[in-house]
C-alpha cells in the first residue's frame, strides 16, 4: 500500500480504506459509450498498484459487466482492496417499482429480503469473492419498508457475505430510517463543488452517527476536470450529449475556475482535477471521493489526489474562486 495515500473509516465497521476509491460506472460502459475491458483492468491494476484500496462497483454498469471486469482485475489481489458494490437494481423478478431500461431489459428498484438474497450470490460470482467488503443500496425501494431491508443486510452480514453496510441515493427522512433500523456504516450520494445539497441535509445525521460518506461525480462526470474544450461533442449513448450541466457556457465558467486556481495547483504539481478531488476530501462529512478511471494514465492521476493535503488559506481561496465562478451553472 502506498502509505502517502490518506486512510479513512468506513463508519464503524472496522474496515480502513482509501480516501479516493475508484468509481467503475464508465467501465461498465452503459451510457458512457461503450468500454475496452483490457484498457479497463489496466486502469484497475493501476489504481491497485498506485495504493488505491477501494473500488466500487454495480451490478447496474452494464448489466454486471462492470463488476465481471473488477473480477478479472482483482484475481490473485483481493487482499488489497475494499470491496464496494450493490443491490436494489434488479432486472431477474420484475418486482418493485420500474426504473429504467437498459439493452431492452427493464430494471427494477427492489430491496425485498429475497431480491437481495438472489442479488448477492450474482455479484459474489461476478466479482470472485467469497466476501463483499461494502454492500450498498443502490436506489431505495418505496414498496419495501427499510426495517425489513436492513434486516436482510445484516442477514448476509451475520453468514459472512458482506462486512459493512451502506445506502445510496437517500433523502433525509429514508437515512434516518436506516441508522434507526440497524448498523448503517456508509452512504453514497452525488457530491462536487457544484452539487453541495447533502451539506444540509444529509452530512448533519451522518456526521452525528458515524457513517461515512462516499461522493460520487466527484469531478461531475468530467466537466470539472477542466479538460473538456467548449467546442467537444459527446455522441451514442454518453449521457454528457444533451446535459445542460455541459453547455459551452458551463465550459467557459469551468475554464474560468481553473484559471483561478492554477496558482494552487502550480504549488502541488497536481492538475485541475487532482486539486478538485483534494478539495473534496476536506470538506466536513465526505469521508471518500468515487472518482472514474477508464485507462491507466486516468487512474494514476486520481490516485495523486490523495496524496495532496491543502491548507487552510488553499481551501478558503478555492471557496472563494467556486462562489465567483460556478454559481450560476446552467443545470
Amino acid at each position: 500500500m502506498n502509505s502517502s495515500q490518506m486512510q479513512r473509516a468506513i463508519g464503524a465497521s472496522g474496515i480502513q480504506a482509501s480516501a479516493v476509491g475508484l468509481g467503475t460506472w464508465a467501465i461498465g460502459g452503459w451510457m458512457w459509450g461503450g468500454t475496452d475491458e483490457q484498457a479497463s483492468i489496466r486502469a484497475i491494476e493501476a489504481s491497485i498498484e498506485a495504493g488505491l484500496s477501494l473500488i466500487d462497483t454495480a451490478p447496474a454498469y452494464g448489466l454486471g459487466r462492470s463488476e465481471e471486469i473488477v473480477g478479472k482485475a482483482i484475481k490473485g489481489k483481493r487482499d488489497k482492496v475494499v470491496i464496494a458494490t450493490k443491490c436494489g437494481l434488479n432486472w431477474h423478478s420484475g418486482k418493485g417499482n420500474h426504473f429504467f431500461d437498459q439493452d431492452g431489459k427493464p430494471v427494477h428498484r427492489y430491496l425485498g429480503a429475497d431480491g437481495i438474497a438472489y442479488e448477492v450470490e450474482q455479484s459474489l460470482k461476478r466479482l470472485g469473492t467469497e466476501h463483499i467488503d461494502l454492500y450498498i443500496t443502490h436506489w431505495q425501494d418505496p414498496t419495501t419498508p427499510i426495517a425489513e431491508t436492513v434486516a436482510a443486510l445484516e442477514k448476509l452480514k451475520a453468514a459472512g457475505k458482506i462486512r459493512a453496510i451502506g445506502a445510496s441515493n437517500v433523502n433525509a427522512e429514508e437515512l434516518k430510517q436506516y441508522v434507526a433500523a440497524g448498523q448503517l456504516d456508509a452512504i453514497q450520494e452525488r457530491y462536487s463543488m457544484i452539487d453541495r445539497e447533502i451539506e444540509g441535509t444529509l452530512l448533519p445525521i451522518t456526521q452525528s452517527n458515524n457513517v461515512a460518506t462516499l461522493s460520487y461525480s466527484s469531478l461531475a462526470l468530467g466537466l470539472l476536470t477542466g479538460s473538456i474544450d467548449p467546442g467537444r461533442a459527446f455522441s451514442g449513448d454518453d449521457q454528457r450529449k444533451d446535459n445542460p450541466r455541459f453547455s459551452a457556457s458551463n465550459r467557459h465558467k469551468v475554464t474560468a475556475l481553473k484559471q483561478t486556481i492554477q496558482p494552487i495547483a502550480d504549488q502541488h504539481k497536481a492538475s485541475m482535477a487532482q486539486i478538485v478531488i483534494a478539495w473534496t476530501l476536506a470538506q466536513p462529512g465526505i469521508t471518500f471521493a468515487l472518482c472514474g478511471a477508464r485507462n491507466p494514465e486516468q487512474a494514476l492521476d486520481n490516485a495523486r489526489a490523495g496524496e495532496i493535503r491543502l491548507g487552510s488559506g488553499e481551501l478558503a481561496a478555492i471557496d472563494k474562486a467556486i462562489a465567483s465562478h460556478l454559481t450560476q451553472l446552467d443545470a
